[in-house]
């Protein structure tokens, strides 16, 4: 596996998947560290495309909705009842109480279904930081009316920020300062007029990632209301870098701008 810093979209629908395009979901990988970064439904069948749950570093979840998260259920299974085999728990980073979360919808006994025999969990908070393999996470509280989290990935002199769900926030501004690559949501039409805002437009993207001084935008968690088109040509009124869309099955080479495939 090449030791350049990549990103892979699993999926990236929202609410629901669709016939071709999984929830959100991501790997990222440089070298032979590999990281599932949200598990929506669908992701765990497209992540097999790539590489297995014995072969993964860690997991990283930004909020505990369930088109980020469904697929962490039949990955337990899979890491106690079936034919994967590690040597270990594989390592979850999430937001708080996501053991008790797990184990809520897991148990069907009297007795607490073993979550931490399948994955050794690690609650994130505002400024966490973590060591995996070639790669080092940095996560933020971000705005998403619950908690949530951003993450910024770093290999190589190289960097990726992702963005999670959230609305226009400081945290995510200055996590994704001088990012090469920003992965932002771009769910909302528009921004609600009598609501808490919880969610990027198109246009908050553009302006998140030109406040950032972002070296290239890409587009993620499109809204069933706005098509892929319209999430990517409406961020360039607002943002000078090359804009893209995380076409589901695309992988982007981080520092490389406009290298995908």
């Amino acid at each position: 596996m090449t030791s350049d810093l990549s990103l892979t979209v699993l999926g990236c629908a929202t609410p629901y998947a669709t016939v071709d395009n999984p929830c959100s979901g991501y790997l990222v990988s440089s070298g032979d560290t590999r990281i599932w970064v949200d598990a929506g439904s669908g992701t765990l069948a497209q992540l097999q495309r790539y590489t297995r749950l014995d072969e993964l570093d860690a997991v990283w979840i930004s909020h505990l909705h369930a088109d980020h998260t469904a697929d962490l259920l039949t990955a337990y299974y899979a890491l106690l009842y079936a034919d994967v085999r590690r040597a270990a728990p594989l390592p979850l980073y999430g937001p708080p109480g996501i053991a008790d979360r797990l184990a809520d919808f897991l148990t069907n006994t009297d007795e607490r279904s073993p979550v931490e025999a399948a994955f050794e969990v690690r609650e994130l908070h505002d400024g966490h930081r973590a060591h995996v393999g070639a790669l080092t996470l940095t996560s933020r509280a971000v705005a998403h009316g619950m908690p949530a989290f951003a993450v910024r990935v770093e290999a190589g002199g190289r960097s990726l920020v992702y963005s999670g769900d959230t609305a226009p926030c400081h945290g995510l501004t200055r996590l994704a300062e001088e990012c090469d690559v920003l992965l932002c949501e771009a769910e909302s039409d528009r921004a609600p007029s009598d609501d808490e805002q919880v969610h990027h437009t198109p246009e908050d993207a553009g302006d998140t990632a030109g406040a950032a001084r972002a070296g290239r935008l890409i587009v993620t968690h499109v809204g069933r209301f706005l098509t892929p088109r319209q999430a990517v040509t409406r961020p360039a009124a607002r943002f000078d870098g090359p804009v893209a869309y995380a076409e589901p099955g695309s992988t982007f080479t981080v520092g490389r701008a406009g290298h995908h495939q």
